[in-house]
């Protein structure tokens, strides 16, 4: 007997464009995002923070996708083109990258999200999607799109939103719901001073994920009129949003409760040193609430033809613990605990590395002492050299977060700052 259901979201899934949003600068993630937008910032050892978004439309068959992008992007053009080209035209895939237009009548760069969508409203009229799936390309989760299609059809929704549970503690950081018994969007407001809890827990929120679905007609009739208002400030979170709401529109929740890698709805705003750190770190677990190892549900992306991590000496000197090593790397006899290094990195004989992530192309020398650090890429750091130790002293020469985590680039180094032909795949 056919699977009717499976059936049923694979038509869904064909009528549909994703909208990835990737035009953001990310500036809560400070100089991490100096060189490059937020979404190609890199992540979990060989990954960029866009691949999650990316591989999500891929595996759930979604394959008709455009990428907005805006601030600071030849980082992540140069990444789409070189690991997301495999689509197939013939079979109608394709991934489309759609710089901001700054159209003749408009000088200005996108105003907001809503704005973002505008602009190419006449490109994405030219695919003619049924459903457009609008997708932040700045988190961190493993979801299936599909299901949350099925749902918005099955409630004949005029706009789902996809959310999850959070604190109320850092609920301010994200737009806030409140639903009905049957799920159905009664309240919203975008980053409220004293958000509001859950009928049945006051210490946790219904916050948007950023990821919408919506039928082609109605997204194009909600932006063309939202245009027209000029106190409006374009954005789905501030205006569309609440508009609708108000307005008695359809609006519906679709909660992530159950990760398409098992468990429970593993999602992360990486908007933060703070959050960024301890995301990769949730990576290290023994355990982990995403699982980037799944065969069936892989994380796509684009590394370069690399050889295998070499480990140079062994015994006491040598120790790693809950530790990721990827291509290219060197390691003299060192410690590595809880620590990430990227592709490329080099560790100097003796050296000590307590919680440390070394984006890609760094160079640390011999008996050096890091502890709670971001290396940016390209970093080279002399011989002895200790940071994580001494607040005052690392205060004085790098950025250190809310956490106490200490970020370091090649500038604050006085290395070749910014564009460098070396670190062109990697800014």
């Amino acid at each position: 007997m056919p699977d009717t259901t499976t059936r049923f979201v694979s038509r869904l899934t064909q009528d549909t464009l994703a909208l990835v949003l990737a035009g953001g600068r990310g500036s809560r993630l400070g100089v991490l995002t100096d060189w490059r937008t937020k979404p190609a910032v890199p992540f979990g050892g060989k990954f960029r923070i866009v691949d999650f978004a990316l591989s999500n439309c891929i595996n759930s068959d979604i394959r008709r996708i455009c990428v907005l992008t805006q601030y600071k992007s030849h980082a992540l053009f140069q990444h789409l083109l070189q690991g997301w080209s495999g689509f197939s035209a013939e079979r109608g895939e394709f991934i489309d990258i759609i710089p901001a237009q700054q159209w003749l009548d408009d000088e200005s760069w996108y105003q907001g999200t809503a704005d973002a969508v505008y602009q190419c409203l006449d490109i994405i009229e030219a695919y003619k999607p049924k459903y457009v799936l609008i997708l932040a390309g700045d988190h961190i989760y493993a979801m299936d799109y599909g299901e949350t299609l099925a749902a918005h059809v099955e409630t004949n929704a005029d706009f789902t939103i996809g959310c999850t549970f959070v604190s109320k503690n850092v609920a301010g950081e994200f737009g806030i719901m409140q639903v009905d018994m049957n799920d159905r969007v009664i309240d919203f407001s975008e980053k409220p001073d004293d958000p509001k809890t859950l009928p049945n827990d006051a210490g946790t929120s219904l916050a948007s994920m950023g990821i919408y679905v919506l039928s082609f007609e109605y997204l194009r009739d909600q932006l063309h009129r939202d245009a027209a208002e000029i106190s409006s400030s374009h954005d789905f979170g501030k205006d569309l949003i609440p508009y609708a709401v108000a307005n008695g529109d359809h609006l519906r929740a679709y909660p992530f409760r159950k990760s398409a890698t098992g468990g429970e709805g593993y999602w992360r705003d990486v908007g933060t040193i703070d959050s960024y750190y301890e995301a990769n770190l949730e990576v290290l677990t023994p355990n982990p609430s995403i699982d980037i190892y799944d065969p069936h549900w892989p994380i796509h992306t684009y590394q370069p033809q690399l050889p295998a991590a070499r480990f140079i000496g062994a015994g006491e000197r040598c120790r790693v613990e809950d530790a990721m090593v990827s291509g290219g790397c060197i390691i003299e006899k060192s410690n590595l605990d809880h620590s990430m290094l990227y592709s490329n990195v080099k560790v100097g004989d003796g050296s000590d590395l307590q919680g440390v992530l070394a984006l890609p192309d760094c160079e640390i020398g011999a008996g050096c002492r890091l502890n709670r650090v971001i290396l940016d890429n390209g970093c080279i750091l002399p011989v002895g050299t200790v940071i994580g130790e001494d607040s005052r002293l690392d205060r004085q020469r790098f950025h250190i977060s809310d956490n106490g985590v200490v970020v370091v680039n090649r500038k604050m180094l006085g290395q070749a700052a910014g564009y460098h032909p070396t670190f062109a795949n990697e800014r």
